[in-house]
């Protein structure tokens, strides 16, 4: 398992640059106060946090690996990948296989499927339904209790 090493560390516009043990460069987008804000707001809409956070991080890179995810957003494994697998069944994310040099398992590379700005006019689909349904619950418990 790779150790990485703070004592390269240079945060430029949003971009976190560290070198692990074998000295090998990795590039990761860090969140910025806006960006948190964009978080708390897709949480207070519903959006479990992980799924936010991994969404916003996927949004800001043309295409990254989970491993990024999981820096970048300061998430653990198993919260990007639960992540991964709700974006790609809502259609939102697109996973590409990066064979390795040799024998081992492919590296997945994943991606929007279309722009956040459609990915967040879906969300807003989605909730409007919610909204609908709700309130139509609330109408029919009004008719129900007035027929008492």
């Amino acid at each position: 398992m790779k150790k990485l090493i703070y004592l390269y560390h240079i945060i430029v516009m949003n971009i976190y640059y560290t070198k692990d043990d074998n000295m090998v460069q990795n590039v990761y987008y860090r969140f910025s106060p806006q960006d948190e804000k964009i978080i708390k707001v897709f949480t207070e809409l519903g959006m479990p946090r992980n799924l936010a956070k991994t969404l916003l991080y996927i949004s800001q890179v043309n295409e990254c690996r989970s491993a990024e995810i999981e820096h970048g957003a300061n998430l653990r494994q198993p919260e990007v990948s639960v992540a991964m697998h709700v974006l790609q069944q809502k259609g939102w994310i697109k996973k590409r296989d990066l064979k390795k040099k040799g024998k081992g398992r492919p590296v997945h590379l994943y991606k929007l499927t279309s722009p956040i700005t459609e990915i967040v006019s879906n969300f807003e689909k989605e909730k409007m339904k919610e909204i609908k349904h709700v309130k139509d619950d609330l109408d029919q418990l009004k008719t129900l209790l007035l027929d008492k």
